[in-house]
């Protein structure tokens, strides 16, 4: 066996340079490394601690003979210890008796009270990147300038190549940890719990979309526009063992065949005029995620079969192909059709009604979960104030005015009447007199109260839209109407609910003709 330090230094310096020719995880080398120096050197308890550049902390990369869990968030700041005091100083520093020296810090409880210590900066590109500290055998005080001399070489070869890896890895693993927190955050935006309502019916909803999303079963949305279908199946994606791969929609409603198609299943160069390129369609984009076809009960019996294809076999041909493609992709199907009455008139194939209507998820209109519109309110105007900068309140007039309303354009519509009162408001609190039905003004209501009774309510509610007092115009409503509410409340573009809220608002006593 080899006793002289110089000769066992050279050993050791031969041994950690074939160590780091064929390094593969820096942190694996580094523990290798303090390994070698533990065999030849004599070097019991070395640690390696390397430079944080965010807090200027010294972090532990490696500790011999500790399990990782012990050390990995253990740190030094700078000037702390005798660790910390080699980075400020960027100077070797030896210890006779590590028990007997008040600088030490002994966090890791490594080092016997009766050894020796020393310590040197690991330079890194010219500056000091971190500490190398070693225990020498008490037996070796003699000569500790020696050993800081051979320490210097393996710090020397530690900074020369390890840190660097090291550095790369500890990179890496940021940006590993920065995309796991985004696509965090990506499933979290369709999660359930963070669509709005507190609702029964929409409890309900939560629940089936939990239990939905664990299988790859095709699903098939029902609900009248604007009740949330892309939202619902957005969540079944990002809840399912597909969350991984992509979303992908299509609108079935906005396309005619032809170009509905070519869209779903791609097309080859020179399938017809102007395919000057090959594309590829909607469901190999969607291979291994998830295919959203909205509006499927608006589409052609011919596209319909072969959709139906597909969905049986997985395969299909781009338009102007012969080869055959296979994919791995779960489809979401969305309508707001009836779609039993339209199988009974042939409208819709029966086999498809069958093939989508494996697992179907009801959306609940708007009117039939009124309890629902504070916290969708809610959710909205925390979505304005993200967009301008700062929140926006709500009066509880203003909120009432909103609970009164059938919103047939449902969520749709409540947001963009949110918006128009926000902005009306002029982004500061919403009041009463902001909200589109206050003043006469809600689009839904307008639109359906002139295609019932377009001749007689126009002048009338042009006359009524002249007085500016509220309680003015509701009495005058009402004697124009015989004070017969629902009559009134067509000529106010009001619904009954929102006419007998003013009035027992307003304080209004009604007569009996």
């Amino acid at each position: 066996m080899v006793n002289d330090l110089a000769a066992r230094a050279v050993e050791g310096v031969f041994r950690v340079s074939e160590r780091i020719a064929r390094s593969t995880r820096a942190r694996d080398t580094v523990n290798e490394i303090l390994e070698i120096l533990d065999q030849v050197m004599g070097y019991k308890s070395g640690v390696v601690t390397l430079l944080d550049g965010q807090s200027g902390d010294l972090l532990v990369e490696a500790a011999h003979g500790i399990p990782e869990e012990r050390y990995k968030d253990v740190r030094y700041r700078k000037g702390e210890g005798i660790t910390g005091l080699i980075l400020q100083t960027g100077a070797p520093l030896a210890i006779p008796r590590a028990g007997a020296d008040p600088r030490m810090v002994n966090r890791l409880a490594v080092y016997p009270p009766e050894c020796a210590l020393v310590g040197v900066p690991i330079t890194v590109n010219g500056e000091s990147g971190g500490v190398l500290t070693i225990s020498v055998d008490a037996g070796e005080r003699f000569r500790l300038d020696e050993h800081i001399r051979v320490a210097v070489t393996f710090a020397n070869l530690i900074g020369a190549v390890v840190t660097r890896l090291l550095q790369a890895e500890r990179e890496k693993e940021q940006i590993i940890r920065e995309k796991r927190r985004l696509e965090g955050q990506l499933k979290g935006a369709y999660r359930p719990e963070n669509m709005a309502g507190v609702s029964k019916m929409m409890l309900d909803v939560f629940h089936d979309i939990a239990q939905v999303a664990k299988w790859n079963t095709t699903v098939l949305i029902r609900g009248e526009s604007g009740t949330g279908k892309e939202l619902a199946a957005k969540a079944i994606h990002y809840q399912s063992l597909r969350a991984q791969g992509p979303f992908v929609k299509l609108n079935c409603a906005a396309l005619p065949d032809t170009l509905l198609e070519s869209e779903l299943f791609g097309y080859e160069k020179g399938a017809f005029t102007g395919a000057v390129a090959s594309k590829p369609g909607r469901f190999e984009l969607a291979h291994k995620g998830t295919l959203f076809l909205d509006e499927i009960g608006d589409t052609s019996s011919a596209f319909q079969a072969k959709l139906l294809r597909v969905l049986q076999e997985g395969q299909f041909e781009r338009l102007g192909g012969s080869r055959t493609l296979t994919v791995d992709v779960r489809v979401v199907a969305a309508t707001n059709v009836d779609l039993e009455r339209a199988v009974a008139a042939r409208e819709f194939r029966e086999d498809l009604y069958y093939r989508l209507n494996v697992m179907t998820l009801f959306m609940p209109p708007l009117r039939e979960r009124r309890e629902d519109i504070p916290s969708l309110v809610e959710f909205f105007l925390d979505k304005l104030g993200t967009e301008i900068g700062h929140g926006i309140a709500i009066a509880p007039d203003a909120l009432e005015y909103l609970k009164a309303c059938d919103f047939p354009g449902n969520v749709r519509e409540l947001e963009n009447c949110v918006r128009r009162a926000a902005v009306k408001s002029g982004g500061a609190a919403i009041a009463a007199a902001d909200v589109p039905c206050a003043g006469a003004g809600c689009i839904s209501h307008l639109m359906r109260n002139r295609a019932a009774d377009a001749a007689p309510a126009a002048a009338p509610v042009g006359e009524l839209a002249s007085i500016v007092n509220e309680r003015d115009r509701v009495v005058a409503a009402l004697q124009r109407a015989g004070w017969v509410q629902a009559k009134a409340a067509r000529l106010l573009n009001m619904t009954p609910r929102q006419i007998g809220y003013r009035i027992a608002k307003l304080g209004i006593e009604m007569k009996t003709l």
